[in-house]
């Protein structure tokens, strides 16, 4: 893969953290957790996102995009089943309020509650050998996979680069005694493999931007091509047997501060933005403050700009290097 400069600038090779050495517990205050409760939650949820929620079963969790009409992305979510007519759905905490309300608005007579249960219900991550360690058999081992552990439930997400992490979902006062079993991990360091990982998540400032093809959703298992219909379902599927994705999300490097929402522009075409920064997390190590030093980021790019030099806010701002998926991307796609 290119790494995105141009051919005769020298190469300037970015120090990347070994998160191998990482490990211990984090609560995870970011992200939100909405409880669909009653006989028809299935129904209802599977109707309204790009998953089959009616044939999940309780041990696996399974990515999940809400779409506008448009088929553009207004949150993305982890849809978790503890237990019969019961979901939990992790997403950015900013974004819920919202999504509540809107999903909300087409209950109707569907025999369901909808309520935010952030406050009585937890998230805490867990990585490493440290709490490899502690969960021993209890470790769910395949991606995606759930188990039932202290109360609560573990979710095991993709490794990154040699390091193993789950999500552990559950009653509050079992997450601070979770918590206190392992090492404080330092947020900068989960955050920055949330994303390297690849793995989007539709932030306040990039709500209705992305149709999911464009930022690797299907490619990592959130979308179902082969359930019914749900909101913007239509457009999401002709960008899949139409093969008109020309947008990607690519990991990118910088060696100064950036924001989500924040257009990319190409040096090869200054005036029109390339692309949109989708999730950003401070390089830990560098030894300076949040928004003071490097970072990485994951960024919506042209197919056809990603070979040229990329750019954060614009072609005067900082200069962004093409990093690793840990994912292959189709080579079907057209980036014409």
């Amino acid at each position: 893969m290119h790494d995105g400069r141009d051919d005769n600038e020298p190469m300037t090779e970015i120090q990347l953290p070994d998160p191998t050495t990482w490990g211990g517990a984090l609560l995870l205050s970011d992200l939100g957790i909405i409880q669909a409760e009653g006989p028809d939650a299935a129904t209802f949820l599977h109707g309204q996102l790009s998953q089959d929620v009616k044939g999940q079963p309780g041990t696996e969790a399974r990515l999940a995009a809400y779409c506008s009409a448009k088929g553009r992305m207004l949150a993305s979510l982890l849809t978790i089943k503890p237990q019969d007519e019961q979901f939990w759905l992790l997403t950015d905490k900013q974004v819920l309020p919202g999504l509540v309300k809107r999903l909300s608005m087409f209950v109707l007579r569907s025999k369901l509650k909808l309520s935010d249960a952030s406050d009585t219900i937890s998230l805490v991550g867990l990585m490493g050998s440290s709490a490899t360690a502690l969960l021993g058999d209890a470790a769910p081992l395949e991606a995606w996979q759930t188990q039932v552990h202290a109360q609560g439930l573990l979710v095991k997400l993709p490794d990154v680069l040699g390091t193993s992490r789950w999500y552990w979902v559950g009653p509050s006062a079992a997450a601070a005694a979770l918590c206190g079993d392992l090492p404080a991990l330092p947020p900068e360091q989960w955050r920055w493999l949330d994303v390297v990982s690849g793995v989007p998540r539709i932030e306040a400032s990039t709500v209705d931007q992305f149709v999911p093809q464009m930022i690797n959703f299907e490619l990592i298992g959130g979308v179902n091509f082969k359930k019914g219909c749900y909101p913007g379902q239509e457009v999401v599927a002709r960008s899949q047997y139409r093969g008109t994705t020309k947008r990607r999300a690519f990991v990118l490097h910088s060696e100064l501060p950036v924001q989500p929402g924040q257009e990319v522009f190409s040096e090869a075409d200054p005036g029109q933005p390339a692309g949109l920064i989708i999730n950003v997390a401070p390089r830990p190590g560098s030894g300076l403050a949040e928004g003071e030093g490097p970072c990485s980021v994951l960024a919506e790019i042209k197919l056809a700009s990603v070979a040229k030099a990329l750019f954060a806010g614009s072609v005067d701002g900082p200069r962004l290097t093409v990093g690793q998926l840990p994912y292959a991307l189709p080579q079907t796609d057209d980036a014409a």
